[in-house]
């Protein structure tokens, strides 16, 4: 009698359960990725080709001069009105009180002007009370001359005295007149002559004023270039003030990737300074109107022979959250990567209509004249007197 045999397990079902749930693994995988790349990926638009851009506010003299204090260093933080280096303002001084004195003189000349005025007006009722006298004496010859009392000679004397009278106080009128038109009637300190002066006084009280190099904004000092001693002119940089707390970013993407952008389009931004610890958000406020080869110093010229097609990028200015940026400061020109979500394109790809809004403004230049005012005033009433 013969003994049974087992009948050995087959692996092969085993082996194709596996490899299905691999297949199945790879296939959800692929899936997962198409629909990745088809609801997320494709409407993203990345570049590390970005860097933080910012205003470099450039500090110049004003008038010339030689430095004889500097109050500043690269680094400091400076607010904006903050004395930055002074001037020696020897010069200024000495043409601030010319102008006093050319002032002063002013007033005394007009001042003269007008007593020229009233002495003339004095001549002109001299001349009048000559030639009524004149017409009084002439009226008693004249019935007297049909009586044969005086002689015809006497009577034309009496004729010609008036016409001479007659003749001086037109010329007296005249003279009174011209007077008048240089004085006009008006108050001293709104004579030409003297406004002419107090003009020149206030444009030397300004020059003195401008020996001191404020800074224009608030900000950190970068390029410091000026030292003590050194004879600055005026417009000559001295300094550079960049304000990091109104930084932007400039993101460089290529020409491909432009199809999909749109004003508004809200942007990730990751800096290099912090990694991916920190992500700033912003967004799309403008793109530029040309590449940046085409704004570069020296343009390529396409028309050579040997051409070489390069994908060109166009810069894409990206405002970014000051409440981030004031949590974790950026530099201007640092690095970051830019991805912006392109999922609404409603936007506008170039601005619509013109931006009317003043986004930058300084006031320290815009001294206060009143003091100034005020002390052409005082000049005029102590010569007025």
């Amino acid at each position: 009698m013969t003994e049974p045999t087992t009948k050995p397990t087959n692996g092969n079902g085993k082996r194709r359960h596996i490899l299905m749930t691999i297949a199945a693994i790879f296939i959800t995988l692929g899936v997962a990725w198409l629909l990745l790349d088809r609801f997320v990926l494709s409407l993203r638009e990345t570049t590390d080709d970005a860097y933080v851009v910012g205003n470099q506010v450039r500090v110049s003299a004003e008038v010339d001069g030689t430095v004889i204090e500097v109050l500043t260093q690269n680094t400091a933080r400076v607010a904006a009105g903050q004395m930055l280096a002074r001037l020696d303002d020897t010069d200024a001084r000495q043409q601030l009180a010319r102008a006093a004195a050319e002032l002063a003189q002013a007033v005394r000349q007009v001042r003269m002007q007008q007593a020229q005025a009233v002495q003339f007006d004095a001549v002109v009722g001299e001349r009048e009370l000559q030639l009524a006298r004149a017409r009084a004496d002439l009226a008693k010859r004249e019935p007297l001359l049909v009586e044969q009392s005086v002689a015809g000679e006497e009577v034309r004397h009496a004729r010609e005295a008036v016409q001479l009278a007659q003749s001086s106080l037109t010329q007296a009128q005249q003279q009174a007149a011209a007077a008048h038109a240089l004085v006009s009637s008006m108050p001293l300190e709104q004579h030409p002559a003297v406004q002419v002066a107090g003009i020149a006084y206030q444009n030397s009280w300004l020059a003195l004023r401008r020996t001191t190099v404020v800074a224009p904004v608030s900000g950190y000092v970068a390029q410091r270039r000026v030292q003590l001693g050194q004879r600055v002119t005026s417009g000559e940089h001295l300094l550079t003030v960049i304000p990091l707390g109104e930084v932007w970013l400039e993101a460089n993407y290529k020409e491909s990737q432009l199809r999909h952008l749109r004003i508004g389009q809200a942007a990730t931004i990751i800096a290099d300074l912090y990694g991916r610890d920190v992500a700033y958000h912003g967004r799309i406020v403008g793109l530029a109107a040309g590449t940046g080869a085409a704004f570069a110093l020296l343009p390529p010229q396409n028309a050579s022979g040997n051409w070489i097609k390069v994908v060109q990028r166009v810069p894409v200015k990206i405002a970014l959250d000051p409440e981030e940026l004031a949590a974790h400061p950026l530099r201007i020109g640092l690095s970051t990567t830019t991805t912006v979500d392109t999922h609404d394109r409603g936007g506008a790809v170039l601005a619509a209509e013109p931006d009317r809004t003043t986004r930058e403004r300084t006031e320290v230049y815009m001294h206060d004249l009143a003091a100034a005012a005020a002390e052409v005033l005082a000049i005029i009433r102590a010569n007025a007197d």
